[in-house]
């Protein structure tokens, strides 16, 4: 007998909303977290515009101790941290140093990038002469699960504790490992999420390919622009999410809140053949990614209510919505509703999936779809494949059954979770 799965905590570090409560209340007022920043027109950036996380110095204090302050730079972990620590919380549980070991609780939290700031910081004052004077905080920043060593140590996790990385698919991959693993009995529950920083350096590589949007510099809430006939290439955004995942047993047990249940999902890659490329996906490997995620699942595609896409805001908005169409056998106006975050935050690159399932399951929670603003003009290859007002311009207050979520990355990755509402 496999374990069910739900939510117990969320955590939000977002463009638009720092925190569940602020989160919430922005995605449902349709507000953009994007803004204009001096520092990328000054390095030169065709993109000068960004999703970039309000946290001042004393909102770090409260996470993390001065020490561990010290000589901190690295956003990808302070921001998975934050989210983490407030979805471990809102589970209900404490964030003691000297708490017992937790052996049925574990952590498998993702990154694509981490610590590029404090890399290049330390190279820029060594020379190779001078290696070791790198700095004893330089390793855990950089290396790729120091997320998941900060987050592990803080909150006391003695099941698997391990990072992730699928390039854009990394937090849906995240909350679907961790599924799996609560599912199987292998743990009670797993704080799962993914974090992006928010580096020049990081941001830089995707503007020298052309692929982020420059035509609204003067106009920032303006620029992401998903399913749009006038998008223009994606905006860059950063953050975290984080998400709760607990047998339904413990959750009963302990008379936690729940939040929605996870029914399944499917992991897959395009393997870069039939037009899949680094950068572009197989579209036979998405369409499969889809339909063995609703077999996992154990529903049928008319029970899907509303998708919470990947959509960018580039030329494979249009191809994406039309691998959903022939996944579900659904088009015209039998297709779901469906929504893009990126149009208020921004492609937040690792961190997507991780904060685009904390909106999707607040929108189930809450019943509510948000918006997809700046949508006014729907590309028509998509108005022809599915009716227009499947394409919310505003928020509408709706009964939400199930949601599907899928997060499509760089090497030819994909990964598709679907949600439910809780019922006994």
């Amino acid at each position: 007998m496999k374990n069910r799965v739900v939510i117990t905590g969320i955590g939000v570090v977002a463009p638009n909303g720092v925190g569940v409560a602020d989160f919430t209340k922005a995605i449902k007022a349709g507000t953009s977290g994007i803004t204009f920043h001096q520092s990328l027109k000054d390095k030169g950036f065709s993109c000068c515009i960004g999703g970039i996380p309000t946290v001042s110095e004393e909102k770090k204090a409260t996470y993390l101790s001065p020490l561990q302050l010290r000589g901190f730079n690295s956003t990808s972990i302070l921001y998975g941290c934050m989210a983490g620590i407030d979805a471990w919380k809102d589970a209900g549980f404490k964030v003691d140093e000297n708490s017992d070991l937790e052996h049925d609780s574990g952590l498998i939290f993702g990154t694509g990038t981490s610590g590029i700031e404090k890399f290049r910081e330390a190279i820029y004052k060594i020379d190779d002469q001078k290696v070791r004077r790198l700095g004893s905080t330089s390793v855990v920043q950089t290396m790729a699960s120091g997320i998941s060593a900060y987050l592990g140590g803080l909150l006391g996790l003695g099941n698997q504790v391990t990072t992730n990385s699928s390039a854009c698919t990394t937090g849906t991959e995240a909350l679907l490992m961790g599924f799996e693993r609560i599912k199987n009995g292998k743990a009670k529950r797993m704080l799962v999420g993914s974090s992006s920083d928010s580096s020049l350096y990081t941001w830089g590589g995707f503007d020298a390919m052309r692929v982020m949007s420059y035509k609204h510099n003067d106009s920032p809430e303006k620029g992401s622009r998903p399913m749009s006939e006038t998008a223009a290439g994606f905006v860059p955004g950063s953050g975290a999410g984080a998400l709760v995942l607990e047998s339904l047993e413990s959750a009963l047990e302990r008379k936690a809140t729940i939040y929605a249940e996870v029914l399944g999902g499917d992991i897959n890659s395009g393997g870069q053949r039939n037009g899949g490329t680094l950068t572009a996906p197989n579209s036979e490997a998405v369409q499969r990614c889809i339909t063995n995620a609703l077999v996992d699942a154990q529903i049928s595609s008319n029970e899907i209510d509303l998708i919470n896409g990947h959509l960018t805001a580039t030329s494979k908005d249009a191809l994406e919505i039309e691998n959903w169409t022939k996944a579900l056998q659904r088009k015209g106006t039998q297709f779901p509703y469906i929504n893009s975050l990126k149009s208020m935050v921004g492609h937040c690159l690792a961190a997507a999936g991780a904060i685009e399932s904390v909106a999707s399951v607040i929108q189930l929670k809450e019943q509510f779809m948000f918006p997809n603003i700046n949508c006014e003009d729907i590309h028509p290859e998509i108005s022809a494949l599915i009716a227009r007002e499947k394409v919310p311009q505003k928020t509408i207050e709706k009964k939400i059954n199930i949601i599907a979520k899928a997060s499509f990355g760089f090497g030819d990755v994909n990964a598709c979770v679907i949600f439910k509402k809780y019922s006994k």
